[in-house]
């Protein structure tokens, strides 16, 4: 695991942009496509906005979701209709090029089964992801893999459904899709997460965002987050 300090969130939401239009650069380069799976949060929707900024091979791009809320469209809950304010209004990132999660099928288990059938068309079977960005909550939460679900102990389906958290139940990846990635992205803004990632960085199992692999993955953190370093 490799950590790059910054001074705050708006430092770590370009240094972000930065990270993501390289690693799509050699993805294009190497394999003809990028596959990114990207999470919500406030510094996030930033680094979207800056991604578009960036010199990206845009045609060769598909966005995919971490996790969704059940919700009704264009709800400001839903990380779609954040997504669609930050990238999809300020690059040229084809919509169809955008791939949401069906939050809102009736029946969650059959649309958790063709998201999952959608990630194998865009990156192989099994699906390897060129890049999963992931934040981490206060919690210790990461995607919407949080403490005390089931969701946890999926090793068998690359995206799963989970009980409800902060009022509404989740549609996510689960930790074998993100595993798999070849690269995980960190984003961690704030001194509410301070504990949990000085957890992350211990490589604690306590929390959820522990449990996910560290060979491969980069934490871009600002100070307020990890003050101690």
């Amino acid at each position: 695991m490799r950590i790059e300090l910054l001074a705050d969130a708006d430092a770590v939401a370009a240094r972000a942009a930065q990270f993501i239009a390289a690693t799509a650069r050699d993805a294009v380069e190497a394999r003809g496509r990028f596959v990114f799976a990207v999470s919500g949060g406030r510094t996030p929707w930033v680094m979207l906005r800056l991604l578009a900024r960036e010199d990206v091979p845009w045609p060769d791009v598909h966005v995919v979701q971490v996790d969704e809320r059940f919700a009704p469209a264009n709800d400001p809950d839903r990380n779609l209709t954040h997504l669609r304010e930050t990238l999809l209004a300020t690059s040229p990132l084809a919509p169809d090029h955008l791939h949401a999660m069906p939050v809102e099928a009736s029946d969650t288990t059959a649309a958790s089964r063709g998201y999952a059938a959608t990630l194998r068309a865009l990156s192989g079977t099994p699906p390897v992801l060129d890049l999963v960005h992931l934040g981490l909550g206060a919690d210790g939460h990461t995607a919407s893999l949080v403490p005390g679900d089931p969701a946890l102990d999926v090793t068998d389906a690359d995206v799963a459904v989970t009980g409800p958290y902060q009022g509404r139940p989740r549609m996510t990846l689960t930790y074998p899709i993100i595993d798999r990635a070849r690269h995980i992205l960190w984003v961690v803004t704030g001194a509410d997460k301070a504990a949990a990632l000085e957890q992350l960085r211990a490589g604690s199992r306590a929390i959820p965002g522990g449990r996910v692999r560290t060979d491969k993955a980069t934490i871009l953190a600002d100070r307020q987050a990890a003050p101690q370093s």
